[in-house]
């Protein structure tokens, strides 16, 4: 019982911090776990944003952004306003891009086969 017990009260804390992010970034706060508003961020591999908020990679111009030495699991989030979306891309440059991070999105991604991000205009 005592198991089980501490399995919900995991779950429940992960669940309270997800919806935390969630309403953090949907409130339009300039900052989200180290994330400047109107940026897309990405957490080192492995890195929860609400134990360690310091993203060390923050993109802020609209276009393609090459990614470098970003392997296995990530937490990003698109914290872009107006509708803004990021598209993450399994060719450089930008193209073969078919998962969407819409406006407030996170995402827990294993970035291998991920080589770029685009911030892409409302």
């Amino acid at each position: 019982m005592r198991k089980v017990m501490s399995a919900a009260t995991a779950f429940a804390t992960a669940a309270t911090a997800l919806v935390a992010m969630s309403g953090a970034a949907q409130a339009g706060d300039d900052t989200v776990y180290g994330c400047r508003s109107g940026n897309v961020c990405i957490w080192a591999q492995g890195v929860e944003p609400f134990n360690d908020p310091h993203p060390t990679v923050q993109y802020s111009s609209y276009g393609y952004h090459n990614l470098r030495n970003q392997y296995g699991e990530h937490a990003v989030l698109n914290n872009q306003y107006g509708g803004a979306t990021a598209h993450l891309c399994h060719n450089y440059g930008g193209t073969n891009c078919p998962e969407i991070l819409l406006q407030d999105d996170w995402a827990y991604e294993n970035l291998t086969p991920i080589n770029s991000i685009t911030l892409d205009r409302p």
